[in-house]
């Protein structure tokens, strides 16, 4: 089992940054793929990006390109979402999530493991 903790969310105005970290524990984290989604409410469960155990990247959604940034720190055990030039539209609950696999997809069935969450509220 693998259990994931996010946090780094909270209230930041448009335009600003903010880095979540999400830190596993019960396996290493490494040889997994780590996606970060995010959901509005009244909107469904969406893709952000993903980072392979390889560390290929998949951005997901023309939205967040060239703004958020996915890392990772296998000493660690942990995978980072940069965010830049937030936008109220980046105002949702963001969440972590891993899968025992070699690529990357922006489904959200495809992955096993999910942490609790974190709120992000850009506001004007």
């Amino acid at each position: 089992q693998v259990q994931l903790v996010e946090s780094g969310g909270g209230l930041v105005e448009a335009g600003g940054s903010l880095r979540l970290s999400c830190v596993a524990s019960g396996r290493p984290i490494a040889w997994k793929v780590t996606g970060w989604f995010r959901q509005a409410p009244g909107r469904e469960r969406e893709a952000v990006s993903c980072i392979s155990s390889t560390h290929t990247v998949r951005n997901y959604g023309v939205s967040v390109e060239g703004r958020f940034t996915i890392s990772r720190d296998n000493a660690k055990n942990a995978v980072y979402l940069q965010m830049n030039s937030l936008k109220l539209e980046d105002t949702a609950v963001y969440f972590c999530a891993a899968v025992d696999y070699y690529y990357c997809s922006p489904s959200v069935s495809f992955f096993d493991y999910w942490g609790q969450g974190t709120q992000v509220t850009v506001s004007s």
